[in-house]
C-alpha cells in the first residue's frame, strides 16, 4: 500500500494524489460500503409501521431471510433465476469465444476494425432501447417469425416470450461485450507461435484450443463468466420487458418489495442475491484455478 502511494504521488504530485485518492475513497465509502451496510441493517429488522420503528418490536431478526425458504413461490423464482443466469453465462461464452479468438488471433487491419465496430456501435444506444428492439424482433409479427413463416418452417407464429427464451436471448445480446473483451484480453497475449507450432506438429483445432488456448485464456473466461452472471442475475430491464408472468425474475421480486415499501424484505433478498454472486465468483476462481491477481490482469 505504501509503495502504491509513493507511485501515485510520483506520477500525479501531492495535490493530484490527494484528489485522486480522496475521490476513490469517497466513492468506495459513500457509494458502495455505506449503502451496503445500511441495506444489511434493514435486512435484519422487521417490517414495521413508522410509529413503531425504534420501539420494543424493532429488534434484529432472521425473519426476512427465513421467508425465502418458507415462501415456495419466491424460492422457486430464486432457483429459476440462478439456473437461467447460468444458461445466459454459458450461452454468452459459447457465442463470444469464437468471436474473441477471431479478433485476437485471426482478424487483422480492416477486418479487425469492422468486427470491433460491429460489436461496439450497437452499444452507443441505451440498453432499454436495445431491449425494446428485441421486443419487436421476437414479436408475433417480428423478424424471426416472419422469416420462419416465409420459409415454411412453422405454420403459426411462435410466442418466444412464453417462457424464458426471449429473456435469455436478450441478456446474451445485452451483455456480449462483458464476455468478449475479457476473453480477447486474455487471448491477445497468447504467443501465436505456440498455435503455429501445434499445427505444424499435426494437432487439430479442437486439440489446440483444449491444450493451448483455453488454459491460457482461463483468467479471461473466469472474468467474463463472473461479469455476465452478475449482470444477468441482477438484471430487471430484460425480464420486465421481454419476459412473461411465467418468466418472473428474482430481481422483480426485490423491486416489488421496495415498491410496496417493504424495504426490509427487499433488503434481505438483495443480500441473498449479493451473497450468491460472491459464491459464484469464488466458484469460478476455484474451477478455473485462478486468483485475484490473475483476474486483475
Amino acid at each position: 500500500m505504501r509503495k502504491l502511494g509513493q507511485v501515485v504521488i510520483k506520477q500525479f504530485g501531492v495535490f493530484g494524489s490527494i484528489l485522486i485518492l480522496g475521490t476513490v475513497g469517497y466513492w468506495v465509502v459513500f457509494m458502495i460500503v455505506l449503502p451496503q451496510l445500511i441495506m444489511l441493517d434493514y435486512s435484519f429488522r422487521p417490517f414495521l409501521p413508522l410509529r413503531k420503528m425504534g420501539g420494543p418490536e424493532d429488534i434484529y431478526t432472521l425473519k426476512n431471510y427465513i421467508v425465502l425458504f418458507t415462501n415456495e413461490f419466491h424460492r422457486a423464482i430464486f432457483i429459476k433465476t440462478i439456473w437461467a443466469s447460468v444458461i445466459v453465462t454459458v450461452s454468452a461464452l459459447f457465442v463470444c469465444y469464437p468471436i474473441s479468438f477471431y479478433l485476437a488471433k485471426v482478424a487483422k487491419g480492416a477486418r479487425f476494425s469492422l468486427v470491433l465496430l460491429g460489436l461496439i456501435v450497437p452499444y452507443w444506444i441505451n440498453e432499454l432501447l436495445r431491449i425494446f428492439a428485441w421486443q419487436l424482433i421476437l414479436a408475433d409479427t417480428g423478424i424471426f417469425n416472419q422469416l420462419l413463416l416465409s420459409i415454411n418452417l412453422v405454420a403459426d407464429p411462435i410466442n418466444f416470450r412464453a417462457g424464458n427464451g426471449a429473456v435469455i436471448m436478450g441478456m446474451v445480446y445485452a451483455y456480449i461485450l462483458f464476455m468478449v473483451f475479457p476473453l480477447y484480453n486474455a487471448m491477445e497475449s497468447l504467443d501465436r507461435n505456440q498455435i503455429d507450432a501445434a499445427r505444424d506438429l499435426g494437432a487439430s483445432w479442437p486439440r489446440i484450443h483444449k491444450r493451448i488456448v483455453i488454459p491460457h485464456a482461463k483468467p479471461g473466461i473466469a472474468v467474463g463468466c463472473i461479469m455476465t452472471f452478475m449482470l444477468a442475475a441482477g438484471s430487471i430491464a430484460a425480464p420486465q420487458l421481454l419476459g412473461s408472468p411465467s418468466s418472473f425474475w428474482f430481481t422483480q421480486v426485490i423491486y416489488t418489495n421496495f415498491e410496496t415499501a417493504n424495504w426490509n424484505q427487499g433488503a434481505a433478498y438483495s443480500m441473498v442475491l449479493a451473497g450468491l454472486c460472491l459464491v459464484f465468483i469464488f466458484s469460478m476462481m476455484k474451477i478455473f484455478k485462478v486468483n485475484l491477481r490473475d483476474i486483475a490482469k
